[in-house]
């Protein structure tokens, strides 16, 4: 659709161009939309909208018992999903007053930072491709699907897992999760090393993300903003830090920041966080590796009212039969109280607000998801710039639809 600006008596009017991108567009990598008002290729104005793939996930919520509400975190960054999986149960236990053991702790930490390296290999991979390279998401891609194997050997399941339970997890980890996280360990630094050159040096990758996009770290802190994208604009928050959760306080790695907020720092932070998780993960491995015994066969807590028994003990002992019940039948009633707990997610601060009223179900539910707050400031980054540059600057920020409907 053409409009045309009026000026000044005498002068030649001006025609502007709306242009939908989006909510079907390829290059907004989900369903949702923003309207362009163009100057030739420049943009003049951006409305961002939303609201594509609303599906109620809160109000869903507050029919559902807490462990029946596992599977739809997993469908709000479902590129980390095992992440949101596990700040839930965080929160139940925050609730329910439930003490996890080290071990776990370590587990869900090799799990959680696998999960965030899953995710900004995806982002910035796509980054390369949103700006005219294709071959570093080739480069990437075939460890996102070892990944995806040592969760499937973990829960079964690969892209929305509803890996864990709500104290642990449901089985303890195989020697073949083990052996799959070795080799992960040993070939992707590597790769990513490869995937580094092929990128950070790169004169048209320069050109392309350099001052594209930028945020001031008043202007990202004033909208909210939090995780890679804010560390980017050189504010060092970091929950994983600064609230440490499930033993995190025991590792040591660096926050990476950034100076400009643009895309090419937003695209050096992740790159960073990938090799301060791998890490990470290192640390976790050896630590999990130290319990020895019957200690080193402990993946769960000792929370018989909201973690299933094993079957062999539903079929032989009538006290799990009856937790097995209340805990399926959604009959087990949580204490009456108020939570707010988050994680590091791999976008940012990701956070479950849970209001129980001694009930069977929440009485109200709310999830900070980080994306639904980048994408308020989206308007206000590509106002002034090139069409291509709306392109980069929504897969920089990491933008995912699930995040934004709830």
């Amino acid at each position: 659709m053409n409009e045309h600006i009026l000026l000044p008596e005498g002068s030649i009017e001006k025609q502007t161009t709306t242009l939908n991108l989006g909510p079907t567009h390829p290059a907004t990598h989900g369903v949702f939309q923003n309207i362009l008002e163009l100057d030739g290729e420049r943009i003049l104005k951006s409305t961002s909208t939303v609201g594509y793939i609303h599906r109620a996930f809160e109000k869903i919520a507050e029919r559902r018992p807490l462990y029946q509400i596992t599977p739809l975190t997993d469908r709000l960054n479902y590129c980390s999903s095992p992440i949101n999986n596990m700040g839930w149960h965080i929160t139940c236990e925050k609730l329910l007053n439930v003490k996890i053991p080290k071990r776990v702790d370590y587990l869900r930490v090799i799990i959680m930072e696998l999960s965030r390296i899953s995710d900004h290999l995806i982002c910035n991979s796509i980054v390369g491709v949103d700006s005219g390279a294709y071959s570093g998401f080739l480069y990437l891609m075939q460890y996102r699907e070892l990944i995806y194997e040592i969760y499937e050997e973990i829960c079964g399941s690969r892209l929305t897992t509803t890996i864990g339970r709500i104290g642990g997890f449901e089985r303890n980890f195989t020697p073949a999760a083990f052996q799959k996280l070795e080799k992960f360990l040993k070939e992707y630094p590597k790769t990513l090393k490869e995937f580094e050159n092929l990128f950070t040096r790169n004169r048209i990758f320069m050109d392309r993300t350099i001052g594209c996009g930028p945020i001031s770290a008043e202007r990202a802190l004033n909208y909210g903003f939090t995780g890679p994208n804010l560390r980017a604009a050189g504010v060092d928050y970091d929950v994983r830090i600064h609230t440490p959760y499930s033993s995190y306080e025991d590792f040591d790695f660096v926050i990476p920041v950034g100076t400009t907020g643009d895309c090419y720092d937003r695209f050096l932070v992740r790159n960073e966080e990938m090799w301060q998780s791998l890490s990470i993960i290192e640390q976790a491995f050896q630590k999990v590796q130290e319990f020895k015994g019957a200690d080193a066969e402990v993946f769960h807590a000792d929370s018989p009212a909201y973690y299933l028994p094993e079957k062999k003990d539903v079929y032989t002992k009538m006290e799990a039969l009856i937790y097995h019940f209340k805990i399926v039948m959604g009959e087990t009633e949580m204490p009456a109280g108020e939570v707010y707990s988050s994680v590091e997610g791999a976008n940012g601060e990701l956070g479950f607000y849970l209001i129980s009223d001694g009930g069977r179900t929440p009485y109200r539910l709310h999830f900070r998801r980080p994306c639904f707050i980048y994408y308020q400031a989206f308007e206000e980054l590509v106002k002034g710039g090139m069409l291509s540059d709306a392109i980069i600057t929504m897969s920089s920020l990491n933008l995912i639809a699930g995040e934004m409907d709830a």
